[in-house]
């Protein structure tokens, strides 16, 4: 007997089928099939044969591969009783309920009195699916692996680009050939992390950000994670995520993240949309509209707190178009340094002798929006909080230590008690409306409690004070994915203010952030984790590709800089409404000097081009910049919005330098856009309208 499933929309389509009550197999994933397609003879024309040096019947590759069916890879599912017995369940079919477009599909082993229940959305309108898998048990077991819903790839999918990077340099993509055996990334440092960013793209050579095919995945789990990307001996290919090895403690209860995936048929780009649109329109809840432009004091003064500087930097900050102010590390204990105070969340007297609220009173009467900077997770040995409570403190006491300071164990209710209480006073006695939420260094054990900690401890804050924004930010972008947005509003993307590193970054993390949750802010003129010294209007047009904000001491501006940064500050806040909203496409520029993606608004009826000369081209001319997503038909009317910019070297008379150009959809498509010559570290940036 075949049982079959399909989710469906208007872009892809997932057939599962269960083959004599086994475990649901994947028997097409791909472009939407047209209705009345009938299921079964998908299923078993899925059926693939046998041959010499073979098994009599191939193992099937089902949601979680089982060692019970002699599976010869990865499987999804790895179990042990209590007394350390290897289980190898045999799961057969229990039932199955939909609502709308939810499929649960419910398998059990009686016998070893386990239950398997996979969860399954394909949601229309992102065209995102997202799967999960639980596991119950009727005795306590130990559970060193399992996987969320395991999918598979297609063979003419070669190629797979993955995620790695480091502080200030995260997102980092690298494309790898596929090959017999088991590409295993196991990120044991209980964060999400700059190094492992949960996400992999199947694809092939031919996959580009606007052709081609792409099978993109994303594990939504704040904690360490486990990806395996495998080709069996006999080439069929799989992909798993679950939560990293050893992080599973006993019990009878266990579950995978959810695992987010699409297919596209139009390069990454048509991935990034929907994971883009996902996070804005289903997880992100409570974020401000319109967003803010933000400012941050760490680059300005660090730890050295003065009540004076502060306000003077609240009024020149406000003069060039902050809306919101946020105080950084310093503020509480006798945190002079990273040394010290970290648990001990209470105003420092010698700083602040009469409370927050001369500086807040002054930020609000600028009208600008006060935030305040947090470390929940973590405690130093020089604090209160550790004198008093050394058993908070995670793991072993000989453990190394990660800058200067602890973890304290979420898993622990008084933890987060004691966090609650002193966070929620600070919000309560100051007219406070966005958190920083900061955690600085890798965790000493790997245990899925503290994550699922943090998420109880952020659920709580969030219902106690709904309007209050929080970021997520772990030493930059050591904490992104959608586990931690399902409970902030935006994220620190990196430490580096560099322009021309965030340029990169920013680029690559578009392949699943829009641009509403992304911070990204002008650092100081001489970038204090490069040593780079940048242009204000390369640093400035950068930070407006994504959730402006500022972070320097304002006060170096010399008159022309600040007049460059109010211009563009004020460019975006006039496109912000829509801009919040728009699509990221990132263009195949055939110059890798330069890097340009174009923000497409919802409606498709403008947007904007962002093209940055990251360094000296090897060709001496320009090359032309191709567009995507536009209405073949239609006209354009394009401008550079920045065109005073052009040096004196563009001698030429590109038609952009000296006015709109007017063209069809199906030219800038296919030819492009002819741009005037610039120098290295500079932007072009253009305004498009459909006519």
């Amino acid at each position: 007997m075949i049982r079959t499933w399909c989710l469906n929309d208007a872009h892809q389509s997932l057939v599962l089928a269960s083959f004599g009550g086994g475990l649901p197999e994947v028997v097409y994933w791909g472009a939407a099939l047209p209705a009345g397609e009938p299921l079964e003879i998908l299923a078993e024309a899925s059926v693939a044969d046998v041959t010499g040096g073979m098994i009599d019947r191939n193992a099937p590759l089902s949601l979680c591969p089982e060692a019970s069916n002699t599976f010869p890879g990865q499987t999804g599912l790895s179990a042990r009783t209590r007394d350390g017995s290897v289980l190898a369940p045999v799961f057969r079919f229990e039932s199955e309920a939909t609502s709308g477009h939810d499929l649960t599909l419910t398998f059990t082993d009686k016998d070893l009195g386990l239950t398997l229940i996979f969860d399954l959305t394909l949601t229309p309108d992102t065209s995102l699916l997202k799967l999960q898998t639980r596991l119950e048990s009727a005795d306590v077991i130990q559970v060193d692996w399992l996987a969320a819903p395991v999918l598979p790839v297609p063979a003419h999918t070669d190629e797979m680009i993955e995620f790695s990077g480091r502080w200030c340099a995260e997102f980092l993509t690298r494309r790898l050939a596929f090959a017999p055996g088991a590409r295993l990334r196991d990120n044991r440092t209980g964060r999400t992390d700059h190094a492992h960013f949960p996400g992999l793209i199947a694809c092939n050579g031919r996959t580009s950000n606007t052709q081609g095919e792409a099978f993109a995945f994303h594990y939504g789990w704040s904690g360490g994670h486990r990806s395996v990307a495998e080709e069996l001996a006999d080439g069929r290919r799989q992909v798993q995520f679950g939560h990293a090895s050893g992080s599973l403690a006993a019990g009878r209860h266990f579950a995978s993240a959810p695992l987010y995936a699409t297919w596209s048929g139009s390069g990454l780009n048509g991935a990034a949309v929907r994971f883009q649109r996902h996070l804005r329109e289903r997880i992100v809840t409570g974020a401000r509209s319109p967003r803010p432009v933000h400012y941050n004091c760490w680059e300005a003064v660090y730890f050295d707190h003065k009540l004076d500087d502060l306000k003077a930097i609240v009024t020149r900050a406000a003069d060039l178009g902050a809306e919101r102010f946020v105080l950084d590390d310093g503020w509480f204990g006798r945190r002079d340094d990273d040394t010290t105070s970290l648990g001990d969340w209470i105003v420092d007297a010698r700083k602040y002798p009469d409370g927050l609220s001369p500086l807040i009173d002054h930020v609000r009467s600028l009208g600008l929006e006060f935030g305040i900077w947090f470390e929940p997770e973590m405690v130093n040995e020089d604090s209160d909080l550790y004198r008093a409570h050394p058993d908070w403190v995670l793991g072993p006491a000989d453990q190394i230590r990660g800058r200067q300071q602890l973890v304290l164990d979420m898993a622990r209710e008084d933890v987060r008690d004691y966090l609650f209480d002193h966070i929620a006073a600070v919000l309560w006695d100051n007219a406070i409306g966005y958190i920083k939420w900061d955690h600085n260094r890798v965790l000493p054990v790997v245990e899925a409690a503290q994550t699922e900690g943090l998420y109880a401890l952020l659920d709580r804050l969030r219902e106690a004070f709904p309007d209050v924004e929080i970021e997520s930010c772990s030493s930059g972008g050591g904490r992104i994915d959608f586990g931690i947005l399902e409970r902030t509003q935006r994220v620190w993307l990196s430490d580096s203010n560099d322009a021309l590193e965030r340029q990169r970054i920013q680029h690559d993390a578009a392949l699943f952030l829009p641009s509403s949750v992304t911070g990204s802010h002008v650092g100081p003129r001489h970038c204090h984790t490069s040593g780079r010294t940048l242009d204000i209007a390369l640093r400035a047009w950068t930070a407006a590709q994504r959730h402006m904000g500022f972070e320097m001491d304002p006060r170096e501006l010399g008159d022309d800089e600040a007049a460059t940064l109010r211009k563009v500050t004020d460019w975006w806040k006039n496109n912000r409404d829509w801009m919040m909203h728009a699509d990221i496409l990132r263009l195949d520029s055939p110059d890798p000097a330069v890097i340009a993606e174009q923000q497409l608004a919802e409606d498709r009826t403008r947007f904007t081009v962002f093209a940055a000369q990251t360094r000296t081209s090897d060709q001496i001319l320009p090359r032309a910049l191709r567009l995507t997503g536009l209405d073949l038909s239609a006209t354009y009317r394009i401008a550079l919005a920045n065109r005073d910019d052009a040096p004196r070297l563009s001698r030429g008379a590109p038609l952009l330098k000296d006015g709109p150009l007017e063209a069809s959809g199906q030219y800038l498509m296919s030819h492009g856009l002819t741009l005037p010559w610039r120098f290295p570290e500079t932007v072009w940036v253009l305004e498009g309208r459909k006519l």
